[in-house]
């Protein structure tokens, strides 16, 4: 026990020896950029390297993945967004003007999965008006489902980012562990070099799991916008036929 106590006092004045050497490292490193000034990508190749190739590689891999995910639900459902109260419009012209046929025409040829419920709607309208609501409820699931297709792989690369940032870390430290047993001494430049490949792999990986859950909970916030127009002018589009049905 007594040698337990000895190792945690030796360990704990070699983290308080280790970081006080990196801070030092920081501030003379601090002081050379401000006589020149050090490229942008310059200084984020060289935390590339200090941080590890193999980690900071797969961290970088997150990101890209990610970003790709991300891109493509944006774009995807930016072309999904419409003027419901428009297609509406249309679709009720539509009906008054050529009947079934010329409203499905309409929501063949409109974008996005508000027409998509609309022509399934339409379709089936010949069954009744509750057959038609519950194909609009059944398909708008469908619909709801291909607007989140992908989160999941977005959400995964922001949990294993940080992840991958920490098990850096851990490796940094049994390096520096590695190192002080190999000097045999407790010696600050001994551990720095571990410690600093900790901090930086940490750093790249809440780095890359903070960009991706910007974009993350933005794809939520559009994907919700989305929903509510459907479920909208689901309603609109019930209360349409219900009108059409009365004049007929």
């Amino acid at each position: 026990m007594k040698k337990f106590f000895m190792f945690l006092a030796g360990a704990g004045s070699m983290v308080l020896s280790a970081t006080s050497a990196f801070a030092q490292e920081e501030m003379s490193a601090a002081d050379l950029l401000s006589g020149s000034e050090q490229p942008l990508n310059q200084a984020l190749k060289q935390k590339f390297i200090e941080g590890g190739p193999a980690f900071m590689s797969l961290i970088i891999i997150c990101l890209i993945i990610g970003l790709a995910l991300a891109i493509e639900r944006i774009l995807y459902l930016s072309f999904s967004k419409i003027n419901t109260k428009k297609l509406v419009e249309k679709v009720e012209a539509a009906l008054n003007e050529g009947g079934i046929e010329k409203a499905k025409e309409v929501c063949r040829n409109t974008r996005g999965p508000v027409a998509s419920i609309f022509y399934q709607g339409l379709l089936r309208y010949d069954q009744g008006l509750d057959v038609v609501e519950k194909t609009i409820v059944s398909y708008g699931s469908v619909q709801q489902s291909q607007l989140e297709s992908g989160l999941s792989w977005i959400s995964l690369f922001i949990a294993i980012a940080p992840s991958l940032g920490f098990l850096g870390t851990v490796i940094g430290m049994i390096n520096a562990f590695d190192a002080i047993q190999a000097a045999g001494d407790i010696s600050p430049n001994v551990v720095a070099g571990g410690m600093k490949v900790a901090l930086i792999t940490t750093v790249g990986g809440l780095i890359v799991a903070m960009i991706l859950q910007v974009f993350y909970n933005y794809i939520l916030a559009k994907i919700e916008s989305i929903t509510i127009d459907m479920e909208d002018s689901s309603i609109s589009l019930i209360d349409v036929l219900t009108k059409y049905g009365q004049k007929k």
